[in-house]
């Protein structure tokens, strides 16, 4: 069984508003496709919680920094239907950039506060290309709840805040990040590093996973992040653009860990930019450290 195919908006609305008419409740899983189980992770949560699922597969141009990643970025939407009809996913939107920005396109979606600093300070306009396409998706498709992951942490908090203050009806719903049994965070970018990067590529979330355990364990932070900055640049990795602790509901920038937290990071291995994240709970002994590991296990 194939998962149906639209590319048009009239052709999702369509859609949709027969599933509305039928009293279906409908949730959407955007991505840019080269779907991994990070994504089919979400499309299975989404499954749970909704009558009807959309996936959305769209290569938005408007948040890559550098055209040399945009074409590089790996396209298979044969190979991703395919997946998804093994799911069960109720429709596939796949439009074109025409679709997305015709000609006379003059509308820019820009989220203040929680994209400042981090992604937002290293990929200028980014995250402006991600609310606006995703302002849009969320409006072509009326969907009642959106599923994404949580790897990309600080995207999480812009697409929260941009439907908050766009009084966009719908749910967002932050979902784990999935990881290989080595600790790699999944990524449709992890395919391009070269058999050598991709051994030393966990090495990242083995020291985010020690660091989050130091700091609750009452370790200070400035110095422990200096330190586990030199442990990454000495696994091989090129360059740390940053690593931070943050508020886990507001990524308020932390000098101490008295609340939630989460650490994020931006690292280069080779050609490949990773991105990753793990949670930190409050000081409070030995016992914090597991929790806060096994919270992001």
């Amino acid at each position: 069984m194939n998962v149906p195919i639209v590319r048009t908006v009239a052709e999702l609305r369509a859609t949709v508003a027969e599933w509305r008419r039928e009293g279906a409740s409908v949730a959407v899983v955007p991505t840019m496709g080269a779907l991994h189980q990070g994504h089919l992770s979400l499309v299975r949560t989404a499954l749970e919680k909704a009558d009807r699922v959309i996936v959305t597969l769209f290569v938005n141009p408007k948040q890559f920094n550098s055209a040399a990643d945009l074409a590089a970025y790996p396209r298979t939407e044969k190979e991703d239907a395919a997946k998804l009809a093994s799911l069960g996913a109720h429709l596939l939107y796949v439009p074109d950039a025409a679709e997305i920005y015709p000609d006379g396109f003059a509308t820019t979606v820009s989220v203040d506060g929680v994209s400042d600093g981090m992604c937002g300070a290293f990929r200028p306009g980014h995250f402006d290309g991600v609310a606006t396409v995703v302002a849009k998706l969320f409006l072509q498709t009326g969907a009642d709840l959106a599923f994404f992951g949580e790897k990309d942490f600080q995207q999480l908090h812009v697409v929260r805040r941009l439907a908050r203050d766009l009084d966009i009806p719908i749910t967002v719903v932050g979902c784990p990040t999935v990881r290989e049994p080595d600790g790699l965070a999944l990524s449709s970018r992890n395919v391009r590093l070269t058999p050598a990067e991709r051994q030393a590529a966990p090495k990242l979330a083995s020291i985010l996973f020690e660091l989050a355990g130091q700091l609750t364990n009452g370790a200070p932070i400035g110095p422990t992040l200096v330190e586990a900055r030199a442990a990454i640049v000495a696994a091989d990795y090129a360059q740390v653009e940053y690593l931070e602790l943050r508020a886990e509901e507001t990524l308020e920038p932390l000098q101490a860990l008295d609340r939630p937290a989460r650490l994020l990071i931006a690292a280069w291995l080779g050609e490949i930019r990773l991105i990753d994240n793990v949670k930190v709970l409050e000081q409070q002994g030995s016992k914090g450290i597991v929790k806060a590991i096994v919270a992001t296990a």
